[in-house]
């Protein structure tokens, strides 16, 4: 693979020194947030590769947008139109598309505003027209991972139904909906091709003779990369599922991705060796006892899959030649194609070292959606029949000089008892700047969301947007992260608020006692599971000068019992054990209980919309610390939901935490409104 570090060259003038903190840059918070988001969800529509991606400055939608075989790009879906599904919350998949004989594409997608199911053709003179109803119970009826049958007049997709008023009050099946519109109004127009046995489905997969489907399930108080199992059935000639049975997987093996090959074989991805790797099980030759499965790229430590976050993610592919399309590594990820029956892997040329959790192919090609330290994701496609890759979608370009951008450094920390913490260390870099000789710079720990996450070595203009002011940024990947193996993963079982604190603590440690960090500038920031982990450190370990806490868990036991939405409603029985059982880690553990011990100026960043992590969290803390005279600041946004889309809330968000970040380590005559700390 070629370097993956960004240039090194020296600018022309000799950088001048200043305090950090305040060096010039052309890297404001406008321009961080212009690149906020990136595009997903590809996939090929006849010879034209299509995607989704982020329009924050048109109201955060996700907009469709597609590339013709000559290299046109347009927009298939004008504005208000926002292909995104809030199934589980997270959403995943929103939209299919086919190529027809006459008449151009068609394409079925989630609209964000309704949740409808509607399809569209582009190419014709009609707006998009609903499939499915709208239904006033609870949330409503809900719709991912769609997958297109022309022949059968249908689209196969989840169907999330609310049967209350109550965020668990949901089913979920594995459903037909008519292409014809015939469900518009009518939800008994809905063919349910499951049952609902489980409380959670992925989009079923039907095998190339149309014989079978597959499917992934799990159910509380797992969450995915904990335990779930491949159902596969039997299709009817009517379209229906018979015969309905687990083939793989089980409570304790994570199975996030299946596939049919063209032999009639089933691919997954499965954790049961430790790593997600992948494999191949033959239905045909299951007859009862154990399931025969063979791993495919068998003695390498490296993920071929991840946390299943979203519904229809996907880390391989196979190709009509064979082969198959991976994504893999430990810690960053790799595109490399597979040849199954030797076992050989060889991996694309090129600076990318992030992929993102989705792939495509068509014919010999491979298209997917990567990054790198020096440059934003983009659409990427792959020529396997000749190893060429190039940028065909949503390319970087640099909006400012890169001697700009941060410069990650890879390394790797020893945490409490001698354990590996993995990092990525971003040193202030400023072409025009250096440090006043003695001085060290502020740093600012950043505690990424999950907890079941991890953060990607790709560009990233919010960290430039401190690292070029002279402020230095470590994400921390601390136990629990995904992307080093199951066992690394686990650390955090019932350890919630206790490894991921010691792992950050130790990383923030370990940089100032090397000189590389003032420890009189520490600072901490996250948002969501985040946001968590920076509440809980600023209640608890006294290292943090200040910090940045968005859209948090700040109370364990209210989010437990009803302040959150289904999907994550029984996360905290491995995260920190069943409630039922230790009550009292529920209240030792949540800084709301610690509010007494908090010394240092915050930030609160809350989206009113959030039903994952709702205002009450913030409301209640605040009410805890009130009349204790710590300086800090409530930022609520309306329309904003769990993560920050909207242009202003993003320019608004990171002013204020750089103003935070001035007003505590000292820093004067930064060039933004100056945020007001109330005490």
């Amino acid at each position: 693979m070629a370097s993956t570090q960004p240039s090194t060259a020296q600018p022309t003038t000799t950088p001048a020194p200043a305090p950090y903190g305040t060096w010039s840059t052309p890297v404001d918070a406008a321009l961080a947030a212009s690149h906020d988001g990136r595009p997903e969800y590809v996939a090929t529509v006849g010879e034209e590769v299509w995607w989704t991606e982020p329009r924050p400055a048109e109201g955060g939608r996700r907009a469709l947008v597609r590339r013709s075989a000559e290299g046109e790009i347009t927009t298939v879906l004008p504005a208000p139109w926002n292909a995104r599904s809030r199934v589980i919350e997270y959403g995943g998949q929103p939209w299919a598309g086919v190529a027809r004989a006459s008449g151009g594409p068609l394409v079925v997608f989630v609209h964000f505003a309704d949740q409808r199911l509607y399809a569209y053709a582009p190419d014709g003179p009609d707006a998009p027209w609903p499939l499915t109803p709208v239904s006033a119970t609870g949330g409503g009826l809900r719709w991912v991972d769609p997958q297109i049958h022309p022949d059968r007049g249908e689209v196969w997709c989840v169907c999330e139904e609310f049967t209350g008023e109550g965020a668990s009050d949901v089913r979920r099946v594995v459903a037909a909906v008519p292409l014809d519109g015939s469900a518009a109004t009518d939800r008994a127009a809905v063919t349910e091709l499951s049952d609902d046995r489980h409380r959670f489905v992925t989009g079923p997969r039907l095998s190339h003779d149309g014989r079978r489907a597959a499917w992934i399930a799990w159910d509380h108080p797992r969450m995915p990369w904990d335990g779930t199992v491949v159902m596969l059935a039997e299709v009817t000639d009517e379209g229906t599922f018979t015969g309905i049975r687990p083939l793989v997987g089980d409570t304790d093996e994570s199975v996030c991705q299946v596939e049919w090959d063209r032999d009639g074989s089933l691919l997954f991805v499965s954790d049961i060796s430790d790593w997600w790797q992948l494999q191949r099980v033959r239905p045909d030759a299951v007859s009862g006892g154990a399931v025969p499965t063979t791993t495919l790229c068998p003695g390498r430590g490296e993920e071929f899959g991840g946390p299943l976050w979203k519904i229809g993610l996907r880390w391989f592919q196979p190709l009509d030649n064979g082969l198959i399309a991976v994504l893999h590594g430990t810690g960053t990820t790799r595109l490399g194609v597979l040849d199954p029956e030797t076992g050989e892997l060889v991996d694309v040329a090129g600076p990318w070292t992030a992929w993102a959790e989705t792939l495509a192919v068509r014919g010999d090609r491979v298209i997917g959606v990567a990054a790198s330290p020096c440059t934003g994701y983009e659409v990427v496609e792959l020529d396997t029949s000749t190893g060429h890759t190039r940028t065909i979608g949503a390319p970087h370009t640099d909006a400012v000089d890169p001697a700009y951008y941060p410069q990650p450094q890879e390394r790797t920390f020893s945490g409490p008892g001698g354990r590996d913490v993995h990092a990525l260390v971003y040193p202030p870099r400023n072409p025009g700047h250096t440090g006043p000789e003695g001085e060290l710079p502020p740093f600012v720990v950043w505690a990424h969301g999950g907890p079941t996450s991890r953060v990607p070595l790709a560009l990233d203009l919010e960290v430039a947007y401190f690292t070029s002011r002279g402020i230095g940024v470590v994400e921390v990947n601390y136990g629990g992260s995904t992307g080093y193996g199951r066992t690394y993963r686990e650390r955090l079982r019932e350890q919630w608020g206790v490894v991921d604190v010691e792992d950050c603590a130790a990383v923030a440690e370990a940089l100032a006692a090397e000189g590389s960090a003032d420890r009189s500038r520490l600072a901490i920031r996250g948002g969501s599971a985040g946001g968590w982990t920076t509440a809980a450190s600023l209640t608890s370990t006294g290292l943090y000068a200040c910090g940045a806490i968005s859209y948090p868990i700040l109370d364990l036991t209210g989010w437990a019992v009803g302040e959150t939405h289904d999907f994550e409603s029984q996360y905290l029985e491995s995260l920190v054990g069943p409630l039922a059982e230790v009550p009292d880690r529920y209240r030792e553990r949540s800084p709301l209980t610690h509010a007494d011990r908090l010394r240092t100026p915050f930030l609160l960043l809350q989206g009113l919309d959030d039903v994952i992590c709702p205002p009450v969290q913030c409301e209640r803390f605040l009410a805890a610390i009130e009349g204790r005279g710590i300086p800090h600041a409530y930022l609520t946004f309306a329309g904003e939901s769990h993560g920050f889309r909207l242009e202003a809330t993003l320019i608004r968000a990171l002013e204020a935490e750089l103003s935070l970040y001035a007003q505590t380590f000292g820093i004067d005559g930064v060039d933004v409104p100056a945020l007001e700390l109330k005490r």
